[in-house]
């Protein structure tokens, strides 16, 4: 059995999942590498990433480079004497890092590589209209996301299934391949395999202003796909022009209704049953929630009860 030393490194609520199944098992966390505080909302307030805050709570020694290459930090990670590294939402290591550690340094991946390499995997599997993804462990190599694979555990994407639901049932899969991963190379008992790339790859973008703008153009499904891949964050928007304004308003939740006869003009609005129906060429994509420039989050049925919409109103 191998007496693990081990750094973490993560950022996001993602990542405090699995650094506290590590410390419930009892593991030797030497050490914790999350991003550098930063300014953030309105006021621009000084936050600390989750990780850290969940760090500080439990006595963990905490660096945060702004640069991985630093000779500074190299020599103080070096000291820390870690002979396995466990990388969860954080980002591209230098190899000078991930080839520190005796037993490597190992990623969990938020989907089933070789699919889905990139920064948003969660969402594009559900905006493609995927009915299956997973979690894997692989140890990093000089690419991204490209490295030996280790262990993959499969879910199925339920067809109603936010990004955020399956976020969540993702982190809690990804704990438990985490705590199998860093058992088997505590036993010295892993094996790997090397990632097939003859088959139809597809990326996790980026998520940007550009591919999160919905197209009432598309069809009734690959809309109602996009909409729910976007939510809770960072949510899909069109804009709003009504009574000669135009805004931008996020869509957090809708459903599909089926109609080949629609006849109203792509992105006309009309209310039925408290819902915003959005006509497309297949029917209409009802809104249920959403989000107005400058104002809160709320159902459409709250929104109607104070906001007018004209008749020529309509989502582009």
């Amino acid at each position: 059995m191998r007496d693990l030393r081990i750094i973490f490194m993560g950022t996001p609520e993602f990542a405090v999942t699995i650094l506290n199944s590590l410390l419930n098992v009892k593991y030797n966390v030497v050490g914790v590498i999350t991003a550098p505080d930063r300014p953030a909302g309105r006021g621009q307030k000084v936050r600390k990433s989750a990780v850290k805050i969940f760090a500080e709570e439990n006595h963990l020694n905490i660096l945060q480079p702004t640069n991985l290459k630093d000779k500074t930090f190299i020599k103080t990670l070096k000291a820390l004497n870690a002979n396995l590294q466990i990388v969860v939402a954080f980002r591209m290591l230098p190899e000078v890092v991930w080839k520190m550690p005796q037993y490597g340094t190992f990623n969990l991946h938020a989907s089933l590589l070789p699919q889905y390499r990139g920064a948003a995997p969660i969402n594009w599997a559900i905006i493609n209209g995927e009915t299956e993804t997973g979690v894997t462990t692989f140890f990093i190599d000089e690419k991204i996301d490209t490295g030996a694979i280790i262990f993959q555990e499969k879910l199925s994407i339920s067809p109603t299934e936010n990004a955020g639901q399956l976020h969540d049932r993702l982190m809690n899969a990804g704990s438990e391949l985490v705590i199998k991963t860093v058992q088997a190379i505590e036993e010295d008992l892993i094996t790997t395999h090397i990632q097939d790339t003859n088959n139809d790859l597809k990326t996790a973008y980026k998520l940007h202003s550009d591919n999160t703008k919905i197209d009432w153009n598309a069809p009734l499904e690959t809309i109602y796909n996009h909409i729910r891949g976007l939510s809770p964050y960072p949510t899909a928007y069109t804009l709003l022009e009504n009574d000669g304004k135009e805004q931008r308003v996020k869509i957090y939740n809708a459903f599909i209704k089926e109609d080949k006869e629609v006849t109203l003009e792509t992105g006309s609005i009309s209310i039925i049953d408290n819902h915003l129906a959005i006509a497309t060429p297949g029917g209409y994509i009802c809104i249920t929630e959403i989000q107005l420039s400058g104002k809160r989050k709320m159902s459409v049925k709250d929104l109607l009860n104070g906001y007018k919409f004209s008749k020529n109103a309509k989502m582009r």
